[in-house]
Formats: structure tokens, sequence, C-alpha cells
């Protein structure tokens, strides 16, 4: 009989990542900006920070979550398109739905990439770089889009492979490559491990995977604590997540980031009938009213320091309601802030998705 561990180096698990998505569906639209330096996001003289660049932009330092400003400064001639999230979720339901004609097994982690598990799959007998590259023909022939992906027993190695040969291309990681794969692989790589974890792992001589393998156990402990354990386990390649479905979404938000900062509280108030009708509208085209289980309101303050209240309850909430949860705030704490949100939770414990409002849409 075939233990727990044998198995799970069995599955077969696709990461489908879309190339530049939402600059590839501009370009889809507005064919005359093919092969140009091209950035979605909001004008140079704004907060705005981009959400994408094509690869064109990219030579020159352009990347995602990059302000609009310094992008510009980077590439004089970039052009700016502020985003269409609408079309983009419309192109992102396609590609979900050819994705589902071979797997019911389907995790979309954002509009442009998914985990599918393709584990006793009857497609191309089976074999799931064939099922990959499959899927990918039919993205670019029926969507005219392109995307990479990666091959892999678990999802970990799936989203590592996926970026191997971008863009438009794939790579697969078998069961046997795992172990000459893993120990070359730098920290940041790992699930989980950001810029300040990684910094620290650096000053204590750990820059590979293989550096973790070699470490004592003790020392990882007493450095990382109770993330010793997942650090050892993503270092040998082992990741025992499963591809989870999500049919319903959990939560339903709206923000804004405003070019000038709010300072008085009337400001504040001033900024909700716009976010709450946004919010409204998008709620109602959901239908999910009855699912409600709470709702709050969300601020982020000059010094870039958030604050939430939330407030249980199963009705739909009003305009009014949501100003109280921001007087709490205020009274709380009343300087000048940069963002607001608002929304509600339809799951308990979920943290909340949020749709960016910009002020340019």
């Amino acid at each position: 009989m075939e233990s727990d561990i044998q198995k799970r180096s069995l599955r077969k698990i696709i990461h489908i990542d879309m190339d530049c998505f939402y600059a590839a569906v501009e370009i889809k639209y507005k064919p005359k900006l093919k092969g140009k330096p091209l950035g979605i996001g909001g004008p140079p003289n704004s907060r705005s920070v981009l959400c994408t660049a094509s690869y064109e932009a990219r030579r020159f330092g352009v990347h995602a979550a990059m302000p609009s400003s310094q992008a510009v400064r980077l590439c004089p001639d970039l052009i700016l398109i502020p985003p269409n999230f609408e079309l983009y979720r419309k192109e992102s339901q396609a590609v979900r739905e050819i994705m589902q004609s071979y797997t019911h097994k389907l995790e979309p982690l954002s509009l442009d990439e998914a985990y599918l598990d393709v584990t006793g799959s009857s497609h191309c007998d089976g074999i799931a770089t064939k099922i990959a590259r499959e899927i990918r023909g039919r993205i670019e022939k029926e969507l005219g889009l392109t995307a990479s992906a990666g091959i892999a027993p678990n999802k970990f190695l799936a989203k590592i492979a996926s970026d191997w040969r971008k863009p438009n291309g794939q790579f697969t990681i078998t069961p046997k490559d795992i172990e000459t794969f893993m120990p070359p692989l730098k920290v940041e790589k790992i699930f989980g491990v950001g810029k300040v974890t990684a910094k620290k792992m650096h000053e204590l001589g750990l820059k590979t995977c293989g550096d973790i393998q070699k470490a004592s156990v003790l020392d990882l402990n007493r450095w990382f604590g109770s993330r010793a354990e997942d650090l050892v386990r993503m270092s040998r390649g082992i990741d025992e997540r499963a591809v989870e479905s999500r049919s319903e979404r959990k939560s339903l938000t709206v923000e804004e980031t405003f070019n000038t900062d709010l300072r008085k509280y009337s400001e504040w108030v001033s900024a909700l009938p716009e976010l709450y009708d946004d919010w409204d509208k998008r709620m109602r085209k959901y239908s999910r009213g009855s699912r409600i289980r709470g709702f709050v309101v969300k601020v982020k303050f000059q010094d870039f320091k958030a604050m939430t209240r939330e407030r249980a309850s199963r009705d739909w909430p009003t305009l009014e309601d949501f100003e109280k949860l921001l007087k709490v705030i205020w009274d709380r704490r009343s300087d000048p802030i940069r963002l607001l949100g608002l929304g509600v939770r339809m799951e308990d414990d979920k943290p909340i998705e949020t749709d960016q409002l910009n002020l340019w849409d």
C-alpha cells in the first residue's frame, strides 16, 4: 500500500500564470500598442502605482507596484493606461473556462493565475506536461493571450516552475528532479519568505535551500521559531497543501487612494458616498446579500499605518452604518489619511478581498 508521502509525490499540479495579463489584454483590444512600453496605472502626478508593465517597459526597470512617477522617470516614453478591471475580469473568466474543461480542481489566485490539480486526468493520456501545453495553446488560439506554466508534484514547486521559462513557456519539475533542483535554489523563492526574512537569512549565512538543509534544526528553531519546520520542508521541496476550489468569494470591499491626504473628519465623510455607491452596485451584481456576516471600514494614515473597524451584522449595511464605524476610527486617531475602504465579510475568519477603486476610473 502506498504511503501518504508517496501519494503526494504522485500528484500532478499545474500553475498557470498569464503573461503581463492586464497589459496583454489592453494590447489585444488596442493592437497599435503592441511593441511599445506600456504601464497599467494612474497618471504620474498621482500616488498611483502600476498594476503591471509590458516586457518592453520592464527593460527599463519598470515593474508592478512601482509608483507611476518613478516609472515615467525610468522610461520617458512609457504609455500609461488606467486599469479596466471589468474587461480584465471578462478575459480572466474566459481563461478560467478553458482550464475548467480539464479539471474541476481549480484554485484561482487572482485574475491572472491559478493552480490546477490534474492528478488522474484522462486528458492528454494523463500527462500533465501535455495538458499544460494544450491549455496554453488554447488560450493563445482562442483568446489571443499567452500564458506560462509550471508542472510539479506540489503547489510550491509548480509556482516556481512557471517563472522558469517566462514568457509563453513552461517547465516541469518531476519527483526525481527535486533532490537536485532544490539545493541551489535561492531562499527568496521559498513561499512566505519576503525581503525582511531573506535579509536575516543572508546575515545568518543562509542564501540557498541547500544552506537551510545543512543547518541544524536547533539553530533554525532558535532563529525562526515556529516557522523553522516549514522552512525545512520547503527547502526540501515538500508542500502538502491541496488545490482548493473556491466557488464563492468570501468578501467584497472597495478602496480609494487619494491624491492628497484627507485631514478633516468632514473630508473623510464626504469621500464615503462614492465608495458606498460603487460597493453597492458590485454587491448587487454578485447577489450575495443573504450571506453577509459583517461590515468593515479601513483607513490608511499618512504614515502608511492602517486601522480597521468591523461590526457583525447579517443586514445590508447603509451608508450611515459605515459612517458610524468611520467615526470610531476618527475618535481613536484623527490624523490625515491617504486611503479609505469599506465592504462586507461573507465568511467568518477569512481575509477580506479588495477591489481597488481608482480616482481615474
